[in-house]
Protein backbone atom coordinates (compact mmCIF):
# COMPACT_ATOMS: atom_id res chain seq x y z
CA UNK A 1 0.00 0.00 0.00
CA UNK A 2 1.15 3.39 -0.60
CA UNK A 3 0.44 6.35 1.97
CA UNK A 4 -2.57 8.38 1.65
CA UNK A 5 -1.86 11.79 -0.09
CA UNK A 6 -0.40 14.56 2.25
CA UNK A 7 -1.86 17.89 2.50
CA UNK A 8 -3.94 16.93 -0.40
CA UNK A 9 -6.71 19.30 -0.54
CA UNK A 10 -3.96 21.86 0.05
CA UNK A 11 -1.89 20.96 -2.78
CA UNK A 12 -4.90 21.08 -5.30
CA UNK A 13 -6.02 24.95 -4.27
CA UNK A 14 -2.00 25.86 -4.26
CA UNK A 15 -1.99 24.16 -7.89
CA UNK A 16 -5.27 26.39 -9.01
CA UNK A 17 -5.50 23.37 -11.31
CA UNK A 18 -7.13 25.19 -14.90
CA UNK A 19 -9.62 22.01 -16.63
CA UNK A 20 -7.72 22.59 -19.93
CA UNK A 21 -3.91 23.12 -18.13
CA UNK A 22 -0.98 20.88 -18.82
CA UNK A 23 0.51 19.52 -14.91
CA UNK A 24 3.64 17.57 -14.29
CA UNK A 25 3.14 15.31 -10.90
CA UNK A 26 7.16 14.29 -10.47
CA UNK A 27 6.45 11.99 -7.65
CA UNK A 28 3.83 9.97 -8.68
CA UNK A 29 4.01 7.04 -6.02
CA UNK A 30 0.61 5.71 -5.60
CA UNK A 31 -1.00 8.03 -7.69
CA UNK A 32 -2.99 9.82 -4.90
CA UNK A 33 -2.25 13.21 -5.88
CA UNK A 34 -2.50 12.14 -9.25
CA UNK A 35 -5.51 11.08 -9.37
CA UNK A 36 -7.22 14.10 -7.36
CA UNK A 37 -5.35 16.26 -10.21
CA UNK A 38 -7.12 14.54 -13.04
CA UNK A 39 -10.77 14.62 -11.19
CA UNK A 40 -10.24 18.14 -11.80
CA UNK A 41 -8.67 18.51 -15.32
CA UNK A 42 -10.98 18.66 -18.29
CA UNK A 43 -11.21 16.48 -21.53
CA UNK A 44 -8.36 18.95 -22.83
CA UNK A 45 -6.25 19.11 -19.82
CA UNK A 46 -3.00 16.71 -19.57
CA UNK A 47 -1.22 15.24 -17.09
CA UNK A 48 2.23 14.15 -16.72
CA UNK A 49 3.64 11.81 -14.14
CA UNK A 50 7.23 11.21 -13.17
CA UNK A 51 8.37 7.96 -11.08
CA UNK A 52 11.73 6.05 -10.91
CA UNK A 53 10.34 2.95 -8.46
CA UNK A 54 9.09 0.19 -11.13
CA UNK A 55 6.43 -0.39 -8.50
CA UNK A 56 4.84 2.61 -9.28
CA UNK A 57 3.71 1.62 -12.50
CA UNK A 58 0.92 -0.69 -10.93
CA UNK A 59 -1.08 1.97 -9.72
CA UNK A 60 -1.08 3.98 -13.01
CA UNK A 61 -4.69 4.72 -13.83
CA UNK A 62 -5.94 4.38 -17.45
CA UNK A 63 -7.06 7.68 -18.63
CA UNK A 64 -5.87 8.83 -22.09
CA UNK A 65 -4.90 12.41 -20.61
CA UNK A 66 -2.16 10.96 -17.93
CA UNK A 67 0.52 9.88 -18.76
CA UNK A 68 2.98 7.93 -16.87
CA UNK A 69 7.09 8.52 -17.60
CA UNK A 70 9.36 5.65 -15.55
CA UNK A 71 12.39 7.91 -15.01
CA UNK A 72 13.37 10.32 -12.39
CA UNK A 73 12.84 14.05 -12.61
CA UNK A 74 16.22 15.25 -12.93
CA UNK A 75 15.44 14.57 -16.73
CA UNK A 76 12.04 16.50 -16.72
CA UNK A 77 13.12 19.04 -19.89
CA UNK A 78 14.64 16.07 -21.78
CA UNK A 79 10.98 13.80 -21.11
CA UNK A 80 8.70 16.63 -21.78
CA UNK A 81 10.21 17.73 -24.84
CA UNK A 82 9.96 14.43 -26.37
CA UNK A 83 6.37 14.70 -26.01
CA UNK A 84 6.61 18.33 -27.69
CA UNK A 85 5.75 19.79 -24.41
CA UNK A 86 7.73 23.23 -23.43
CA UNK A 87 5.90 24.44 -20.85
CA UNK A 88 3.24 23.52 -18.04
CA UNK A 89 0.59 24.75 -16.03
CA UNK A 90 1.45 23.75 -12.95
CA UNK A 91 4.18 21.36 -11.16
CA UNK A 92 3.59 18.93 -8.20
CA UNK A 93 6.52 17.47 -6.08
CA UNK A 94 6.08 15.06 -2.99
CA UNK A 95 9.50 14.69 -1.65
CA UNK A 96 11.10 11.54 0.30
CA UNK A 97 10.08 8.17 0.33
CA UNK A 98 6.59 6.87 -0.23
CA UNK A 99 4.81 4.60 2.36
CA UNK A 100 5.06 1.35 -0.19
CA UNK A 101 8.95 1.93 0.11
CA UNK A 102 9.21 1.85 4.00
CA UNK A 103 6.82 -1.21 4.11
CA UNK A 104 8.81 -3.45 1.13
CA UNK A 105 11.44 -4.66 3.77
CA UNK A 106 13.79 -5.81 0.78
CA UNK A 107 14.10 -2.03 -0.44
CA UNK A 108 16.23 -1.38 2.54
CA UNK A 109 14.31 1.72 4.31
CA UNK A 110 12.90 0.00 6.92
CA UNK A 111 14.10 0.46 10.32
CA UNK A 112 11.95 -2.35 11.69
CA UNK A 113 11.73 -4.64 9.37
CA UNK A 114 15.15 -6.25 8.06
CA UNK A 115 15.75 -6.17 4.48
CA UNK A 116 19.28 -6.13 2.09
CA UNK A 117 21.13 -2.79 2.55
CA UNK A 118 19.90 -0.63 -0.25
CA UNK A 119 17.69 2.41 -0.09
CA UNK A 120 17.94 2.60 -3.93
CA UNK A 121 14.72 4.51 -4.72
CA UNK A 122 15.18 2.41 -8.37
CA UNK A 123 16.74 -0.80 -7.79
CA UNK A 124 17.88 -1.35 -11.00
CA UNK A 125 19.92 2.15 -11.20
CA UNK A 126 23.08 2.54 -9.65
CA UNK A 127 24.32 0.69 -6.15
CA UNK A 128 23.10 -0.26 -3.32
CA UNK A 129 24.42 1.47 0.16
CA UNK A 130 25.64 -1.76 1.19
CA UNK A 131 28.44 -1.76 -2.04
CA UNK A 132 29.01 1.98 -1.63
CA UNK A 133 30.34 1.70 2.00
CA UNK A 134 33.09 -0.72 1.04
CA UNK A 135 36.29 0.93 1.37
CA UNK A 136 34.81 3.82 2.35
CA UNK A 137 37.12 5.69 5.06
CA UNK A 138 35.47 6.68 8.40
CA UNK A 139 35.89 10.38 7.47
CA UNK A 140 34.33 10.38 4.53
CA UNK A 141 31.13 8.49 5.81
CA UNK A 142 31.41 10.80 8.95
CA UNK A 143 30.70 13.87 6.69
CA UNK A 144 27.85 12.24 4.89
CA UNK A 145 25.93 11.03 8.28
CA UNK A 146 26.73 14.86 9.96
CA UNK A 147 26.13 17.14 6.57
CA UNK A 148 22.66 14.84 5.52
CA UNK A 149 21.49 13.54 9.40
CA UNK A 150 22.48 16.15 12.08
CA UNK A 151 24.07 12.87 13.42
CA UNK A 152 26.07 13.71 16.78
CA UNK A 153 29.32 12.02 17.37
CA UNK A 154 29.30 11.49 13.24
CA UNK A 155 32.69 9.89 13.28
CA UNK A 156 32.31 7.33 16.52
CA UNK A 157 28.76 6.28 14.47
CA UNK A 158 30.91 5.77 11.20
CA UNK A 159 33.60 3.84 12.63
CA UNK A 160 30.99 1.17 14.33
CA UNK A 161 29.41 0.85 11.08
CA UNK A 162 32.66 0.50 8.99
CA UNK A 163 33.90 -2.22 12.03
CA UNK A 164 30.58 -4.10 11.46
CA UNK A 165 31.92 -3.83 7.82
CA UNK A 166 35.22 -5.21 8.28
CA UNK A 167 34.26 -7.81 10.11
CA UNK A 168 31.69 -9.05 7.66
CA UNK A 169 28.34 -8.21 9.61
CA UNK A 170 26.65 -5.82 8.28
CA UNK A 171 24.16 -6.67 5.02
CA UNK A 172 21.16 -6.27 6.08
CA UNK A 173 18.91 -3.01 7.68
CA UNK A 174 18.64 -5.33 11.04
CA UNK A 175 22.46 -5.12 10.65
CA UNK A 176 22.83 -1.70 11.03
CA UNK A 177 19.94 -1.30 13.70
CA UNK A 178 22.07 -3.41 15.62
CA UNK A 179 25.30 -1.30 15.15
CA UNK A 180 23.81 1.73 15.76
CA UNK A 181 21.29 1.55 18.39
CA UNK A 182 23.54 1.12 21.25
CA UNK A 183 25.71 4.44 20.43
CA UNK A 184 22.28 6.30 21.25
CA UNK A 185 21.55 8.47 23.86
CA UNK A 186 19.00 6.91 26.23
CA UNK A 187 15.50 6.91 24.83
CA UNK A 188 16.73 8.31 21.32
CA UNK A 189 17.60 5.08 19.48
CA UNK A 190 14.76 5.23 16.71
CA UNK A 191 15.57 9.06 16.10
CA UNK A 192 19.59 8.42 15.99
CA UNK A 193 18.64 5.48 13.81
CA UNK A 194 16.01 7.57 11.31
CA UNK A 195 19.30 10.28 10.89
CA UNK A 196 21.28 7.93 10.22
CA UNK A 197 19.02 6.35 7.26
CA UNK A 198 18.14 9.45 6.19
CA UNK A 199 21.67 10.01 5.59
CA UNK A 200 22.96 7.01 3.51
CA UNK A 201 19.42 7.45 2.00
CA UNK A 202 20.27 10.83 0.73
CA UNK A 203 23.69 10.49 -0.16
CA UNK A 204 22.60 7.38 -1.85
CA UNK A 205 20.39 8.66 -4.41
CA UNK A 206 21.73 12.02 -4.76
CA UNK A 207 18.49 13.75 -3.27
CA UNK A 208 19.33 17.03 -2.77
CA UNK A 209 21.36 17.69 -6.33
CA UNK A 210 18.13 15.83 -8.20
CA UNK A 211 15.90 18.64 -5.70
CA UNK A 212 17.89 21.38 -6.93
CA UNK A 213 17.77 20.40 -10.66
CA UNK A 214 14.05 20.26 -10.39
CA UNK A 215 13.88 23.32 -9.20
CA UNK A 216 15.97 24.74 -12.15
CA UNK A 217 14.02 23.19 -14.69
CA UNK A 218 10.91 23.69 -13.33
CA UNK A 219 11.31 27.24 -13.21
CA UNK A 220 12.32 26.80 -16.82
CA UNK A 221 9.03 25.15 -17.78
CA UNK A 222 6.46 26.99 -16.07
CA UNK A 223 4.42 29.13 -18.14
CA UNK A 224 4.12 32.25 -17.10
CA UNK A 225 1.27 31.95 -14.32
CA UNK A 226 2.56 28.48 -13.20
CA UNK A 227 2.46 27.30 -10.17
CA UNK A 228 5.56 25.20 -8.80
CA UNK A 229 3.90 23.57 -5.44
CA UNK A 230 6.45 21.34 -3.35
CA UNK A 231 5.49 18.73 -0.05
CA UNK A 232 9.31 18.44 1.75
CA UNK A 233 9.92 16.17 4.92
CA UNK A 234 13.16 17.47 6.21
CA UNK A 235 14.93 20.78 6.70
CA UNK A 236 17.82 20.00 4.06
CA UNK A 237 14.86 19.64 1.19
CA UNK A 238 12.62 23.01 2.77
CA UNK A 239 15.62 25.50 3.39
CA UNK A 240 16.49 24.56 -0.80
CA UNK A 241 12.73 24.99 -1.76
CA UNK A 242 12.29 28.33 0.62
CA UNK A 243 15.28 30.05 -0.89
CA UNK A 244 14.60 29.24 -4.62
CA UNK A 245 11.06 29.98 -4.50
CA UNK A 246 12.08 33.55 -2.76
CA UNK A 247 15.56 34.35 -4.33
CA UNK A 248 15.00 32.35 -7.91
CA UNK A 249 17.91 30.46 -7.39
CA UNK A 250 19.80 28.25 -5.04
CA UNK A 251 22.68 30.14 -3.81
CA UNK A 252 22.70 33.98 -2.69
CA UNK A 253 20.46 36.40 -3.28
CA UNK A 254 18.12 37.59 -6.23
CA UNK A 255 19.60 39.75 -9.01
CA UNK A 256 18.88 43.50 -9.04
CA UNK A 257 17.96 45.88 -11.44
CA UNK A 258 19.74 49.41 -12.22
CA UNK A 259 17.42 51.00 -9.56
CA UNK A 260 17.93 48.04 -6.73
CA UNK A 261 14.58 45.96 -7.45
CA UNK A 262 14.82 42.01 -6.67
CA UNK A 263 14.64 40.38 -9.92
CA UNK A 264 12.68 37.53 -8.63
CA UNK A 265 10.84 35.08 -10.73
CA UNK A 266 8.03 34.07 -8.46
CA UNK A 267 5.62 35.34 -6.55
CA UNK A 268 5.16 33.53 -3.26
CA UNK A 269 2.07 31.69 -2.35
CA UNK A 270 3.00 30.80 0.94
CA UNK A 271 5.11 32.96 3.02
CA UNK A 272 5.11 30.43 5.60
CA UNK A 273 4.81 26.46 5.28
CA UNK A 274 1.56 24.62 5.49
CA UNK A 275 1.77 22.05 7.88
CA UNK A 276 -0.37 18.98 8.37
CA UNK A 277 -3.48 19.55 11.27
CA UNK A 278 -3.09 16.97 14.34
CA UNK A 279 -6.13 15.26 12.80
CA UNK A 280 -4.03 14.57 9.67
CA UNK A 281 -1.12 13.32 11.73
CA UNK A 282 -3.54 11.66 13.92
CA UNK A 283 -4.51 9.43 10.36
CA UNK A 284 -1.28 9.26 8.81
CA UNK A 285 1.90 9.75 10.82
CA UNK A 286 4.08 9.82 8.33
CA UNK A 287 2.78 14.02 7.48
CA UNK A 288 3.80 14.85 10.47
CA UNK A 289 7.23 16.37 9.22
CA UNK A 290 5.74 17.74 5.89
CA UNK A 291 6.33 21.03 5.15
CA UNK A 292 4.30 22.43 1.60
CA UNK A 293 5.27 25.61 -0.22
CA UNK A 294 4.21 26.91 -3.17
CA UNK A 295 4.74 29.43 -5.70
CA UNK A 296 3.44 31.24 -9.30
CA UNK A 297 6.26 32.04 -12.06
CA UNK A 298 5.89 36.25 -12.58
CA UNK A 299 5.31 37.27 -16.40
CA UNK A 300 8.87 38.27 -17.69
CA UNK A 301 9.37 41.36 -19.80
Amino acid sequence: MYHDPVLLTECMDLLALRPNGTYVDVTFGGGGHSRAILERLGPEGRLFAFDQDPDAAANAPEDPRFTLIPANFEHLQRFLRAYQVTSVDGILADLGVSSHQFDAAERGFSLRESGPLDMRMNPTVGIPVRTWLDGLEPGDLARVLGRYGDVVQPLRVARAILASRDAGTLVTTADLVRVVEPLAPRGKGHKVLAQVFQALRIEINRELAVLESLLEQGLAVLANGGRFVVLSYHSLEDRRVKVFFREGKLVGEADRDTFGNRLVPFDLITRKALVPSAEEVQRNPRARSAKLRGAEKRAQS
